[in-house]
């Protein structure tokens, strides 16, 4: 609907503007940014209608509360929360007419970190450099958002909403993660690969759109010195002084001086993006074939 405009009442902790993110700008420093859970933007997106790129909302936590100017069609996915339209009681993964002057309410996340509501027609701020995202290491894109903020929506696309109710799961024991060991294995000593494969980690409070820091077993080091900064990717499992593990998320900075000791599939990266505080995490190795055709997969 051309015109249309969300309110923003309340914003939780944190929430962001996002989509899939602006890549292939590294190389000016600029990282890709986006969702970090893109197979719940792209539900979202789908349920509305929308092409998945989209720009909708990153909610952290829960917490959200906003009005519509205007009647609207919203969807939300990722992480599990009560939800209320209007004052009555909402479904995820499913589509949810706001009426004029309704409010929707998201609650305290029950499981997972982040949960995403796509509206009709994408919210429609100014992109910058092909993206909505908001990076908030290099501050490009919309500013969190705040009370008070007015989002626009735009025009509503030719596609139909999806029908039906998509299913999501969310682990709530030992989260499994798949990676390939590298490309700085070889800085560690066959013990510290034993280690992560064999042993859970545990996320801490220190998790954000940036990385997840882990707690657990010290991964030891055989060449010691420093590392001349390079090319980071999120999904890297970065081994400071201390041993212990940091795992890039998709606002990690372009580059680092840190040793990777390992990568996680990028199919798996959904799942570390929803990670809460306290979940243990456990590493399981595959090889670069069995990778190529988790891919694929």
């Amino acid at each position: 609907m051309v015109g249309a405009t969300l309110e923003i009442l309340r914003s939780g902790p944190l929430s962001t503007i996002q989509d899939l993110g602006r890549p292939g700008y590294a190389a000016t420093g600029v990282g890709e940014s986006g969702a970090a859970d893109r197979g719940s933007l792209r539900l979202a997106n789908r349920l509305v209608g929308n092409d998945e790129n989209a720009a909708a909302i990153e909610a952290t936590l829960g917490g959200l509360e906003l009005r519509a100017e205007s009647a609207v069609t919203v969807a939300v996915t990722g992480a599990p929360c009560e939800l209320t339209a209007g004052g009555c009681g909402q479904a995820m993964n499913t589509l949810i007419s706001l009426a004029a002057g309704a409010t929707l309410r998201l609650g305290a996340a029950r499981r997972g970190l982040r949960s995403y509501v796509a509206v009709r027609g994408g919210i429609d701020v100014e992109p910058v450099l092909g993206s909505r995202s908001t990076d908030l290491l290099s501050g490009l894109g919309p500013a969190p958002l705040a009370p008070g903020v007015r989002l626009p929506v735009g025009p509503e696309p030719a596609i139909r909403p999806m029908e039906g109710r998509p299913s999501q799961r969310f682990d709530t024991d030992d989260l499994v993660l798949r990676v390939v060991p590298g490309p700085r294995d070889s800085w560690f000593a066959r013990s510290a690969l034993t280690r992560l494969f064999t042993e859970s980690y545990v996320v801490t409070s220190e998790t954000n759109r940036i990385g997840v820091r882990l707690d657990g077993p010290a991964l030891t080091r055989v060449r010691h010195g420093d590392l001349p900064s390079e090319g980071l990717v999120a999904g890297g499992l970065l081994v400071p002084p201390s041993g212990k593990p940091t795992l890039s998320l998709v606002n990690h900075p372009v580059l680092g001086d840190f040793p990777a000791i390992a990568t996680v599939l990028s199919a798996d990266l959904d799942k570390a993006a929803q990670a809460r505080p306290g979940q243990h995490l456990r590493f399981v190795a595959l090889d670069a074939l069995a990778a190529q055709a988790a891919r694929a997969a």
